[in-house]
């Protein structure tokens, strides 16, 4: 799968913009400000519907406007693709495969898939377990639709048990039986969704475990736990069992949406315990075996984006990086960096075709 052609209006700091992209790699230099991450972010944002950085649609309409078009021109499988995203504020985005819009975005999630390694995936270790719940979830709904619509009803389930709850509370009153209604569909709904997780990380393992050891030169043993209140009861007796406690609190204390990952090092987290250096090879590790976990039920090579690595990783794990685009295993791989020649020095080390686009203020 190959993205040839990205043309932006309005989005972000663009007014109007059109590239032409190299088949293998392509990278966009310039200082800071210039929106070179804003041109990554609108590549991800025709594979997710959203942007990586700013789920708020209107702001990525460029200032003074009141409405954005991204466009992509694909060779997948040999077939050509146009993606259109447009929003305007004030009304629903809209998402266009070839002209037709899509009813639901999670029919096109999995469609082009994508994996991004950027600064902001730091958050993954210092920020709590919905970050870390959003990862799972996003790698997993790239290849599986049901679980994305069964994620998607469970929140809304969730939502209106929670919002039962606090009518409870707000009038004095109480149902069983409605209660019983929303409790078995979460079961229902949570059951499927945990077995799916924990079939995820059964796989997903080993792919991280050679990952993180093939970029890592320390000999420390590191892991990936999954952890779920659904390991020691049934969902269905969990929200029984807890109800008073649901009641008091005016939401839904048990349930998957409490799952986490757990990132260790030597046994413990790698949060307090791993140097800088540790944390970065982890999360590059998390997001390489996210690529191979894609690819191998997509049976295509993602997009990669690499962001901003230049300033954030030593030059031995750029290089690394930039060095496993050298082989057949993967795609198209977009990179941005804020210094041309130190760019160009590392992709020149690879036996690929590549294009440079500046940018300026």
């Amino acid at each position: 799968m190959i993205l040839q052609k990205l043309s932006l209006l309005n989005y972000k700091n663009f007014e109007a913009e059109t590239f032409d992209f190299d088949p293998k790699i392509n990278c966009f230099v310039g200082n800071n400000g210039v929106g070179k991450t804003n041109i990554l972010d609108a590549i991800y944002h025709l594979s997710f519907g959203k942007s990586y950085f700013n789920p708020i649609t209107t702001q990525n309409i460029k200032h003074g406007e009141d409405f954005f078009v991204v466009e992509g021109v694909y060779e997948k499988k040999e077939n050509p693709e146009k993606i259109v995203v447009s929003a305007k504020k004030g009304q629903k985005k809209i998402i266009k495969r070839n002209g037709k819009a899509y009813d639901k975005f999670s029919e096109h999630i999995g469609f082009l898939p994508l994996v991004i390694i950027s600064p902001a995936d730091r958050d993954l270790i210092i920020e709590g377990s919905d970050t870390r719940r959003k990862f799972i979830d996003g790698v997993i709904s790239q290849r599986d639709s049901d679980y994305l619509n069964t994620l998607l009803n469970y929140n809304k389930v969730l939502a209106q048990r929670n919002s039962l709850l606090k009518y409870f509370v707000a009038n004095n009153t109480f149902s069983q039986d409605t209660i019983d209604i929303y409790n078995e569909q979460l079961h229902n709904f949570g059951t499927s969704i945990y077995g799916k997780r924990t079939a995820f990380l059964e796989e997903f393992l080993p792919i991280f475990l050679n990952r993180y050891k093939s970029i890592s030169s320390g000999e420390e043993s590191i892991n990936l736990v999954y952890e779920s209140q659904l390991q020691a009861n049934d969902l269905s007796t969990l929200l029984q069992n807890n109800l008073s406690k649901d009641r008091f609190s005016q939401y839904t204390n048990f349930g998957i949406h409490k799952d986490d990952l757990v990132f260790e090092i030597d046994g413990h987290p790698i949060k307090k315990f791993g140097s800088q250096g540790q944390q970065k090879s982890y999360l590059i590790a998390l997001k390489l075996a996210q690529f191979d976990f894609i690819k191998r039920h997509s049976k295509t090579n993602p997009i990669l984006l690499l962001d901003d690595i230049f300033d954030k990783l030593d030059e031995t794990r750029v290089e690394h990086l930039i060095s496993l685009v050298d082989n057949e295993n993967f795609g198209q791989l977009f990179i941005s960096d804020t210094h041309a020649e130190r760019t160009e020095e590392v992709i020149k080390k690879v036996h690929q075709t590549y294009k440079m686009f500046p940018l300026k203020s």
